[in-house]
């Protein structure tokens, strides 16, 4: 017996019944793919978080307590402070490494090590007002802001200090304040600070921001061209000592257009 297709005819409402069983399965699959790829998407953005506070934790412990910083409260501050979150999408795998980071346009991240050392040669009091020569990314004035009662920072590249501004908003930071400006004048208006950190290297220790130093302040600072060496200044009744720490390697402190 021969069977012709053509000849066979289906109900037009049957076809319709048809059409509405496959886009509900249709439909049921697409739905359940999209719950699975949202629950491992949620769980995969938790594995990549607790995997990053390892690598923090980890970065604490071998690269900044095995080098002899002991202050538990510049530990906290940056155990509280995911490097990797004040770091360029395409340099983030390299946050946490021994080393300083490109931030772009010519500059960096300094070193995890450096960044715990010269918070530590600060001393911050929680009543302090400190001023930042050269915001960059953030990282280091939000380390800051966990240890000071107000953190004014300075950064002279306006695509930095804006980017810096909007990520520490963003993050909820309270007593930072972020201003384009050349550090070299210091910020007179908010002066005098009690303690002053510069996170590039001028030739020589600028005076003006000598004078914005309050009386017992402190000032951490990296200072030279070719040789370069970390200095802890301290200013008290208007004489100023100053001692080497270690030496260093700082991107040049840029010096604002004289207008």
């Amino acid at each position: 017996m021969r069977y012709d297709n053509e000849n066979i005819k289906i109900p037009q409402h049957h076809s319709y019944a048809l059409f509405g069983i496959f886009m509900l399965k249709l439909f049921s699959i697409s739905l359940r793919s999209l719950f699975s790829f949202l629950f491992f998407y949620t769980l995969s953005g938790s594995v990549r978080s607790e995997d990053m506070e390892s690598k923090n934790q980890h970065m604490i412990q071998t690269q900044i307590i095995s080098r002899g910083v002991r202050s538990q409260k510049v530990l906290d501050a940056m155990q509280s402070i995911l490097r990797h979150e004040f770091v360029p999408a395409q340099y983030r795998a390299e946050a946490y490494e021994d080393r300083p980071v490109s931030i772009g346009y010519g500059q960096t991240i300094s070193q995890p090590y450096i960044v715990a050392l010269m918070t530590e040669l600060l001393d911050v009091q929680k009543t302090d007002k400190v001023l930042e020569i050269g915001t960059g990314s953030g990282y280091q004035a939000a380390v800051l802001s966990r240890l000071a009662k107000k953190v004014y920072t300075m950064e002279i590249i306006p695509e930095l200090a804006q980017s810096a501004k909007s990520q520490l908003k963003n993050k909820g930071y309270k007593n930072i304040e972020v201003i384009c400006g050349d550090g070299y004048k210091g910020w007179p208006e908010q002066a005098p600070f009690q303690k002053i950190i510069i996170t590039a290297a001028p030739p020589q220790i600028p005076q003006e921001l000598i004078k914005q130093l309050a009386d017992g302040g402190i000032m951490v600072v990296p200072v030279g061209e070719i040789f370069q060496e970390l200095l802890k200044i301290e200013k008290k009744s208007n004489n100023i000592t100053s001692q080497s720490i270690i030496p260093v390697r700082f991107v040049p402190m840029v010096k604002g257009s004289e207008e």
